[in-house]
């Protein structure tokens, strides 16, 4: 009787967590981000026939997320055309199953009901987790499918553990860390098993099945990228590479940023944070990591992964966009909450006090929770006056939209908008889109890196590229052309200035809009 109502109550905490997940997401509502408008034109252009395409004719891999792009194509085919709502619910849905996930994983491993639950609530209000899944971003599907993977992976379902990897690989390509780390627990794990058996033996006892089914499911979509495109690789890529001029370390930099502050903490408890939690998270992931591994050896991927993923992102050095940080934190919650459970009761039970030690774990998470949570606004002060985080932030997107509305009614046939964030523009003019960052464009990859004398941030567009292709329009903040455009005497004899928009964003002295003199 008592283990009906137990298991009734677990399936009950799970709905719960899941309905939370759900609600917080819905009632934000989209707040969609620039490059998920991206994948939309993809998702678009591939709907009505005209291929795998952001501009027609143009075959360039320029998304990251094919596996997303082809789910939002399916949408369109099926009706559901506001691919921002369709985009919201699916990764709400998404990460109401990472959360259930979360929570079923932390009980499996034995951890307490206030880790377990901490965990599924902690992912279900993230204001990370939140921010990405309302801006349409494919974020939360890939964390889904990595979690699961990992999860299955630990209670020994294996062949399904690879078949939900490959799915994340096609979701999004850094996936290919989790992967790794994946495959190479499966392959070490009978090679180093010390069981007295000879080598032969345990190398039958590899992950060949497992290795069949991610190259299953990898194989049709490396066939077709590399038949279509030229490469399965994103050449979005290569071209950020060349476009951004980042300072050494700023990659490592923003990631320990990122690490001390999981919880949002530095809102509460002010800029200077960080120096102490860096150093406290790290420790509590660590022991925490290292319980988990004890109670089960198949943790070691999943304890791995934010530690890997943080020095493969800080040797490349990209540009950090925020949704980089998202994938790392499902796996740094567990290890914190967990260390943070072993560190308070284990002082406790030292000091003969066992009961506190509960009570100081309910206590912590709880707080944690609240730290989250004072970290959204219930009215944001642009977009739709909804409960959302902070840092769900898209104004420029909204000034875009306005520039896309002022451009649309002058454009004739087989005009070219050339910018530097192209995703809103893309979607609301359907133009032909010049991108000066390269990303869906590769005659523009070869004018970069520029002179960093005409850089004002990370970013310029090349007046080069302008010049040699003679866009119609040029849609951009002016600090993408203080230095490097608008000094330029024939750039002011060809175009001439026909909206500005006001704001301060990136630092510069409004949104511009240009015409060719035709």
């Amino acid at each position: 009787m008592r283990q009906g109502r137990s298991i009734r109550g677990r399936w009950g905490t799970a709905a719960g967590l899941a309905a939370v997940a759900l609600v917080v997401r819905l009632v934000a509502g989209p707040r969609t981000i620039d490059d998920a408008y991206i994948t939309f034109r993809y998702a678009r252009n591939l709907a009505e026939g005209l291929g795998l395409v952001y501009n027609p004719g143009q075959q360039v891999l320029g998304t990251t997320t094919p596996l997303y792009t082809f789910l939002m194509s399916l949408a369109w085919v099926l009706g559901q055309q506001n691919l921002s709502a369709v985009a919201l619910v699916v990764n709400a849905l998404a990460d109401a199953g990472t959360a259930v996930l979360l929570y079923w994983l932390a009980l499996r491993l034995d951890s307490s009901r206030i880790v377990a639950v901490g965990l599924g609530l902690a992912w279900a209000v993230s204001p990370m987790s939140v921010t990405f899944a309302i801006g349409g971003m494919e974020t939360s599907v890939v964390i889904l499918f990595l979690v699961a993977s990992f999860t299955a992976y630990v209670t020994g379902r294996s062949h399904l553990s690879a078949a939900l990897m490959a799915l994340a690989v096609l979701t999004r390509p850094d996936a290919l860390i989790a992967a790794a780390l994946l495959l190479g627990d499966m392959v070490l794990r009978p090679l180093v098993r010390r069981d007295g058996s000879p080598l032969s033996p345990r190398l039958r006892r590899l992950p060949w099945t497992e290795m069949a089914v991610l190259g299953a499911l990898l194989l049709p979509w490396i066939v077709f990228a590399t038949a279509y495109f030229g490469s399965p690789l994103p050449h979005s890529v290569a071209a950020k590479a060349r476009a951004y001029q980042i300072e050494p370390l700023s990659a490592l930099i923003r990631l320990l940023q990122h690490l001390s502050t999981p919880f949002f903490e530095h809102k509460v408890l002010g800029r200077f944070w960080p120096v102490v939690g860096l150093p406290l998270y790290l420790l509590l992931y660590l022991s925490g990591g290292l319980h988990l591994i004890k109670r089960a050896g198949r943790m070691l991927p999943f304890v791995l992964y934010p530690l890997v993923y943080v020095t493969v992102f800080s040797l490349a050095n990209p540009l950090i966009f925020r949704w980089y940080l998202a994938p790392p934190l499902p796996f740094y919650f567990l290890g914190i909450l967990v260390g943070l459970s072993c560190t308070l009761t284990g002082l406790a039970r030292w000091l003969g006090r066992e009961p506190i030690g509960v009570w100081a774990t309910r206590l912590a998470v709880v707080l944690l929770l609240l730290s989250a949570l004072n970290a959204y606004t219930l009215h944001p002060d642009h977009g739709p006056d909804r409960p959302a985080p902070e840092m769900a932030w898209f104004k420029l997107e909204l000034l875009y939209r306005r520039a896309a509305d002022l451009v649309k009614p002058r454009l004739e046939p087989n005009d070219v908008i050339a910018a530097g964030d192209i995703g809103v523009l893309g979607w609301y003019t359907s133009a032909p889109i010049l991108d000066a960052v390269g990303l869906i464009s590769p005659e523009a990859v070869s004018y970069y890196p520029l002179d960093p004398s005409l850089l004002v941030i990370s970013f310029a567009i090349s007046p080069d590229l302008i010049r040699d292709r003679q866009p119609q329009y040029l849609v951009t903040l002016e600090a993408y052309v203080r230095r490097s455009l608008l000094p330029a005497p024939w750039f002011q004899e060809q175009y001439e200035l026909i909206a500005k928009l006001d704001t301060d964003i990136y630092g510069s002295d409004g949104m511009l809009i240009f015409a060719r003199r035709r």
